[in-house]
């Protein structure tokens, strides 16, 4: 039997738990006090802080407040957080200019939290690395990191800085999966 769903159905992405022992959470610790905050069929996938629930609330910053302060209220610290909807996933993915020429494990999806700055936008599309494509949208830069994310000199850290926004990122395969956990 199929479950019911509840309202919208959400994507929450986490930046930096779980990485290189700094901010621990387990996801069942996280998935019960999510639900204990009104969240409904919460699911995680990885250990990195990828979550699908489903919730009445229609305001997605309201909703990224929530999750933030519920994680710093419980676990003691602060987590940068991102929600999107199977949409956004779907129109990321469908809009990859990548996708013909690069290998699934070489694209990531660097997703931005807020729109940068005009004269930020300009000054990063300038930039050039060796071995590294990438392609920025209003709320998505792609990577095509031919030789691994790895060894990308262009990584999440430095787009957070040349932008001046949060962003957390994401590989094929994981964004891959979230729409399929959207769906089901």
């Amino acid at each position: 039997m199929e479950s019911i769903s509840m309202g919208n159905t959400y994507i929450a992405l986490l930046r930096g738990i779980n990485v290189s022992g700094q901010k621990k959470i387990k996801m069942a610790d996280l998935r019960h006090i999510l639900e204990d905050s009104d969240l409904k069929n919460v699911k995680t996938y990885i250990q990195s802080g990828n979550i699908v629930f489903d919730s009445d609330q229609v305001d997605k910053d309201i909703l990224q407040e929530k999750i933030a302060a519920t994680i710093h209220q419980h676990f003691g610290f602060d987590v940068p957080t991102l929600v999107i909807q199977k949409n956004d996933v779907e129109q990321i993915l469908n809009a990859n200019p990548f996708s013909e020429e690069a290998e699934e494990n070489k694209l990531y999806y660097v997703l931005l939290k807020s729109h940068p700055k005009d004269d930020l936008v300009k000054q990063f599309n300038q930039l050039q690395f060796e071995h590294e494509g990438f392609h920025m949208t209003d709320s998505c830069v792609y990577l095509f990191c031919k030789n691994g994310y790895g060894r990308a000199k262009l990584n999440n850290n430095l787009i957070e800085k040349k932008l001046g926004v949060e962003a957390t990122t994401r590989n094929h395969k994981t964004m891959s999966k979230l729409l399929e956990m959207t769906s089901g």
